[in-house]
């Protein structure tokens, strides 16, 4: 992302959200606050409405996410960390009694949500705290002070990030034992069918454009090995052909069918 400015793809993704609560009646993933936040109409929303795909996708990955965090919080969880929070509202509709959200983001991007969120006026919550840090540039280990296991969100970023800034923020993650995570990657496009990986190509063209390039790819088995390294167990990955089972009940996706993936371990 550029300096001085806000990450245009946490925009993005969040005028996904917003447009799935009107044109899918929010089937998937309930955001009441997506299209608050963002200022925008319905009317505007359906501008979105080519890119079903990437639209479900990122609908997906936030019900994945909350689902799997309400299922710790249940086991005694009591603290969340939203990695790259960008305009995520989990933590101004936190359903849970006693339970903190650190927002974990650029200070740029942070600053621009703040003001998202006087101009349209949704209240910050007590149990909300917030970390500005560059993930490439700064250690958690020197922003966050945890005092037990946490569950982190950590939705949107990976691909953005360099393999040593990914490393650097899943070691952090894995400092703790009982620490949970939940996290999206993409696989190269290399294992993409010709017409898929030049639609991935032309995307990864438009981020670089606006400073946000993709950087780095992950293969199942090999971020599974990377987590396992580092204690990590009960890992869940759901690729492509999962993801239409779980959320679609299609079961004609191949079982080795390369994309998006949603994956949730813990320490």
């Amino acid at each position: 992302m550029e300096t001085g400015q806000p990450s245009r793809t946490a925009y993005s993704a969040a005028r996904y959200r917003a447009a799935h609560q009107f044109l899918e009646l929010g089937a998937i993933f309930k955001d009441p606050l997506a299209p608050r936040i963002l200022g925008a109409s319905a009317e505007e929303l359906q501008k979105d409405a080519p890119r079903r795909a990437m639209r479900v996708f990122i609908a997906a990955r936030h019900r994945f996410a909350e689902d799997a965090l309400a299922a710790a919080v249940r086991r005694g969880i009591r603290t969340v960390v939203v990695l790259g929070a960008g305009l995520d509202t989990f933590a101004y509709r936190n359903p849970f009694d006693g339970v903190r959200v650190i927002e974990v983001d650029h200070p740029d991007t942070q600053a621009w949500k703040r003001e998202r969120l006087a101009t349209t006026g949704i209240e910050i919550p007590p149990t909300v705290s917030y970390a500005g840090v560059d993930f490439e540039k700064e250690s958690l280990a020197d922003r966050l002070e945890l005092d037990g296991p946490a569950f982190f969100v950590w939705l949107g970023v990976v691909p953005y990030l360099t393999r040593e800034g990914f490393d650097e923020t899943l070691g952090f993650v894995a400092g703790t034992p009982g620490n949970e995570v939940v996290l999206d990657y993409a696989q190269s496009p290399e294992r993409m069918s010709p017409e898929r990986r030049a639609q991935l190509e032309a995307r990864a063209e438009r981020v670089a454009r606006i400073g946000e390039p993709w950087l780095t790819y992950f293969e199942p088995a090999e971020i599974a090995g990377e987590l396992t390294g580092l204690g990590f167990t009960e890992i869940e990955d759901l690729g492509p052909a999962q993801l239409a089972a779980h959320f679609f009940g299609r079961s004609d996706v191949p079982a080795d069918t390369p994309g998006g993936h949603l994956l949730r371990a813990v320490r």
